[in-house]
């Protein structure tokens, strides 16, 4: 009798680990999950290029090129709507923010998920980003990215000014799609 006790509550005991680990495992993106947004002008401007993310852990690395930007720094951001069909990109609406707190630097606390570190483009303007930002992610939950936009802005983000930093009229944008199984992205 005793013996047949020690295995009712090892497999018990096995269910319940089995079942944990597959919460755990169903509410995490796949690791090294990618996705893309290819930059179109908007607002007169001649800018392009491409945004590459992907999930490092609990982080997003970004990574990208933009030619056709006056020299300085621009505002980039993660916009709430995946749609630049507006000539001025107001469609994409406005920064992503699911947690509803006030604009702000992107690596401080308050501040919106899409807030990000502002591009700067050299003489010819060209600029590049290659970094990794929080409160984002490609998964399914409320930080995802995926089907939203990726803004430049014609001014640098003063990170302070509210709702969106003071910077300036959308001079490109981008639909974030995810990248195909195996892709490079």
């Amino acid at each position: 009798m005793k013996v047949h006790n020690i295995h009712r509550t090892a497999r018990i005991a096995c269910l319940v680990s089995a079942t944990t680990l597959l919460a755990a495992c169903a509410s995490m993106e796949a690791a090294g999950s990618k996705a893309s947004a290819t930059l179109e002008p908007r607002s007169g401007s001649k800018v392009s290029g491409t945004v590459n993310f992907q999930a490092v852990g609990q982080k997003l690395r970004v990574e990208g090129r933009i030619a056709g930007l006056t020299p300085g720094e621009h505002g980039f951001h993660v916009h709430e709507a995946g749609d630049c069909s507006a000539p001025d990109a107001s469609s994409a609406k406005g920064h992503f923010n699911p947690a509803a707190k006030a604009h702000g630097h992107h690596g401080g606390a308050e501040r919106h998920a899409g807030d990000m570190p502002n591009l700067v483009a050299d003489v010819y303007g060209n600029a590049t980003i290659n970094g990794e930002v929080t409160l984002l992610s490609l998964g399914t939950d409320a930080n995802s990215i995926l089907n939203r936009s990726v803004v430049i802005h014609a001014d640098p983000d003063d990170y302070k000014s509210q709702p969106a930093g003071n910077s300036g009229k959308r001079v490109a944008c981008g639909t974030i799609r995810a990248a195909a199984a195996g892709s490079r992205y």
